[in-house]
């Protein structure tokens, strides 16, 4: 059995096993670490992160006093749910709550046998994508995302879930037995400090016009920019040019007939004046922007729980978003709306959209919030 240090502090131990490409969950991870560097000093726990030696250059990352980083072999999916079917023991875990104390263990994806164990065992799901939207997933993934969430419903006892709206949709395709509880804990997007960066010379850098809006979406098909570029081609019609800022993974596909789509409709309309894509960009350059943007758009088709809004909340940035109820929920009275495949209604909100004072504050304090979601998270996986 390894002991750490200090056995007066809770132990937490993280598992950080995505796919690099998935910077959804990449985020996640390092701001549930991260918001813990807001809790007082003797309420932080200690943290063993379990992590896939992909994702090193994020452990990297990550500043927080307690941490102690270790790379794990964690099984391919396939032969962990068999070999966990044929011994009757979770593989993906067994090893790490046999060698370590930990009062927590945070997020399961792979729960394929139930486990009994001192430590407390927490699922997470991010969203129900596939069931919506099954034509962006391959038939393998369906069924693979398919089993995975039956049998967390099925053994695990402690399930989190981003959003109310992401509740509903367990409910509502999955059911939800009496059993497990689930809890909703609202990711909040933890700013690390930007304020050495100039605004003139980060938009210089990356040829910007003082007043833009910011888009930062990977581009998959389901975060919708389409519908940008045909309210782009709408104002540049009634005679008015904004400009888009556009960050965020290009496809890997090298043929990507979603970037086709968009360059045809960027170069059918002679739009490239208009439009800038920057790709990935450091963090902190990308936020600089965000926080001087007239406003953030969001367009998406679906989110379980938008890192994008987060981001534009925690630095006081108003945002323009598509009505799914997640949206909502996440923006309340603060955010304005559009209907997704209505590019009418978007042109209408930015054709007469509001100057932006950047002095403006438009959300609750900062500092409070993360610190909030730091006491929550605590009291779910404790």
């Amino acid at each position: 059995m390894i002991h750490l240090p200090n056995q007066n502090k809770l132990k937490i131990g993280i598992i950080f096993n995505f796919q690099a490409s998935w910077m959804g969950g990449v985020i996640y991870i390092l701001n549930v670490i991260k918001i813990l560097n807001f809790l007082n000093d003797e309420e932080k726990p200690e943290i063993i992160l379990f992590y896939n030696p992909d994702l090193k250059k994020f452990v990297d990352q990550i500043s927080y006093p307690y941490l102690q980083a270790v790379e794990w072999n964690f099984p391919n999916i396939y032969n962990g749910y068999i070999k966990s079917w044929l011994t009757g023991k979770n593989v993906f875990i067994k090893d790490i709550i046999k060698r370590y104390e930990l009062n927590g263990l945070y997020p399961l994806h792979d729960y394929p046998v139930k486990t009994i164990t001192s430590t407390k065992l927490v699922s997470w799901y991010a969203d129900l994508q596939h069931e919506y939207y099954p034509e962006f997933f391959s038939r393998k993934k369906i069924i693979e995302r398919t089993l995975r969430i039956k049998f967390i419903l099925k053994n695990s006892g402690d399930l989190v879930v981003s959003s109310q709206a992401v509740m509903n949709d367990f409910e509502k395709f999955f059911g939800l037995r009496k059993g497990i509880k689930v809890h909703i804990f609202h990711f909040v997007s933890v700013v690390d400090d930007f304020s050495e960066l100039d605004i003139k010379k980060i938009r210089e850098k990356y040829e910007l016009p003082q007043k833009y809006y910011m888009i930062s979406n990977q581009f998959h098909k389901h975060k919708n920019h389409k519908v940008l570029l045909d309210a782009m081609v709408k104002l540049k019609n009634k005679g008015l040019n904004i400009h888009m800022a556009m960050t965020g993974r290009f496809p890997d596909a090298t043929h990507s007939p979603y970037m086709q789509e968009l360059h045809s409709i960027i170069n059918e309309h002679k739009l490239h004046p208009q439009i800038s894509l920057l790709g990935i960009i450091p963090r902190n350059e990308q936020l600089l922007l965000m926080k001087h943007s007239q406003a953030v758009l969001q367009p998406s088709l679906f989110e379980g729980w938008s890192t994008v809004i987060e981001d534009a909340i925690s630095v006081q940035v108003p945002v323009v978003a598509s009505n799914l109820p997640v949206n909502i929920e996440q923006l309340g009275p603060d955010g304005v709306y559009f209907e997704p495949h209505n590019s009418d209604e978007l042109t209408a909100i930015l054709a007469n959209y509001p100057e932006r004072n950047l002095n403006d504050l438009f959300y609750e304090d900062y500092f409070l919030r993360v610190k909030e979601a730091a006491h929550i998270l605590m009291k779910i996986i404790t």
